[in-house]
């Protein structure tokens, strides 16, 4: 079941957010699609978003394949600029591994909810989405945008 709900706003939740809401959010047309407003809290420090080494090979791997190149556009130290910079404003966790996710080259995501408490996953993958591990949340990046994302003028 798909959990999309929103914890108390006293204290800030932290999220993950997916490989596929990194790549909408570059090479999307429209800035304010929610991969885009997403990319950009990100950058400008307005959502705590965690990091661990899996995940950012995992975006640089997919940064680099060829058919996503053509369609963002960046070089190979663009995209590493854009890494740096996403790594900069991320707190780093390297988790033990965790239960496995239903597609076994997610695990990592698991791995990284499972390291901090209510973490929730930001994801355009309803697998992901209607299968969050017992005790976490995993929310679309629309509902994400629409119920957790701080307004770029605080």
């Amino acid at each position: 079941m798909m959990s999309e709900q929103r914890t108390g706003a006293t204290d800030p939740q932290a999220c993950i957010v997916d490989t596929n809401v990194i790549v909408s959010g570059l090479i999307g047309s429209d800035s304010s699609s929610p991969p885009c407003r997403i990319l950009d809290a990100m950058l400008d420090g307005r959502v705590l978003y965690l990091m661990s080494s899996d995940l950012l090979k995992e975006y640089s791997s997919v940064l680099r394949r060829p058919a996503l190149r053509r369609l963002h556009g960046l070089t190979d130290n663009e995209i590493d600029e854009f890494l740096a910079e996403l790594v900069a404003n991320a707190p780093w966790r390297e988790p033990a591994s965790a239960s496995s996710a239903p597609d076994p080259g997610d695990s990592h995501l698991w791995s990284l909810l499972a390291s901090q408490e209510r973490a929730c996953l930001v994801t355009g993958d309803r697998l992901l989405l209607e299968n969050a591990p017992e005790g976490t949340s995993a929310v679309s990046p629309r509902h994400f945008v629409d119920t957790m994302l701080q307004p770029a003028n605080r």
